[in-house]
């Protein structure tokens, strides 16, 4: 029993270290070329924040579940010594699911955002071409500012494993409890934290859907041409909308999963120590996938990347001169 905890808890470290490692290259890649004077997109500001969530949701579920797993109580996290205590474990629990909101508002906004984009201006869409490009900042910190409203409620049943209270039912979650409530209330509160995630799974699929028929129709309408450089794959649009096409189906397909073990965990007052652990597993899968997909895709990565290579052969020419 002893290694299934062991091994567990190497998987949650792995995840946890490579997803915080690649997203913190991503958002240093980012920084850089902003100061290199580069600029960036409109759906390269939406990336930065969903790196930024993807890295909140590593920090405050990995972190805290390794400690956990192996025994680790007394290393210093935000502050607190114990991050089993009651603050320790509302302020983790709250910004980890501010963390995952945002991922999720984030990837269907970017959606959104390239169909918007890529649409003919004959479509009804057309209108919205020009001016959605002003709203992105204001969509984003809307997302952050209605993840917070909605997930304050969430820490006020957390409770810290060290905690004094005379809690009579509590429910494990590795290194910190929740108080069993009501069922209705708890449906309650799973109706409410599900309805923005709901929708914004919904819209992505849209949004998924709407893209691969533009892209089919666009297909059709330049087959006749021969030219190569006229296949609906050569152009930037294009290129940009398959690699949002496939980060959106990455996230699906993830979010199904973990959505299935959060589901099994609510329906046990005690569940088990493995429900948790996979839970916490298959929440960080996607965090720790996307920023190596955006890393091999991400155009903006890849500027930075030859703008290095040409100044280090600049600085080489000038040293041999």
């Amino acid at each position: 029993m002893a290694s299934n905890f062991l091994i567990i808890g190497m998987i949650i470290l792995t995840q946890t270290v490579v997803g915080i490692l690649g997203n913190f290259s991503l958002l240093c890649s980012y920084i850089v070329l902003h100061f290199m004077g580069y600029r960036l997109r409109s759906t390269d500001l939406i990336l930065k924040h969903l790196i930024v969530a993807n890295s909140l949701v590593l920090l405050c579920k990995g972190v805290p579940h390794t400690m956990a797993v192996f025994g680790w109580k007394h290393i210093r996290i935000f502050g607190w010594k114990h991050i089993r205590s009651d603050v320790g474990c509302k302020l983790l629990f709250f910004l980890h699911r501010v963390g995952r909101g945002v991922s999720i508002s984030s990837i269907c906004l970017l959606s959104v955002f390239q169909v918007i984009t890529i649409s003919p201006w004959n479509s009804r869409w057309a209108a919205l071409k020009v001016t959605a490009p002003k709203y992105v900042v204001l969509s984003i910190f809307l997302c952050w500012i209605l993840q917070m409203l909605l997930n304050v409620i969430f820490p006020l049943h957390m409770t810290g494993k060290r905690s004094d209270k005379n809690i009579t039912e509590e429910r494990d979650f590795g290194y910190c409890s929740s108080i069993v409530t009501d069922k209705t209330d708890n449906a309650f509160y799973a109706a409410l934290l599900l309805f923005p995630d709901v929708l914004c799974l919904g819209l992505t699929l849209w949004a998924g859907s709407s893209m691969v028929l533009i892209l089919y129709r666009h297909k059709q309408q330049v087959q006749h041409i021969r030219r190569t450089d006229a296949s609906s794959g050569s152009s930037p649009e294009s290129r940009a909308t398959k690699f949002i096409l496939l980060l959106g189906s990455t996230f699906v397909y993830f979010y199904i999963i973990s959505s299935i073990f959060q589901v099994l965990l609510a329906l046990f007052d005690q569940p088990s120590r493995f429900l948790v652990d996979m839970s916490i597993i298959t929440a960080a899968c996607f965090p720790t996938v996307s920023p190596f997909l955006l890393m091999s895709h991400n155009s903006s990565v890849h500027r930075l990347y030859f703008a290095w290579i040409r100044n280090a052969k600049s600085s080489t020419i000038m040293r041999k001169v």
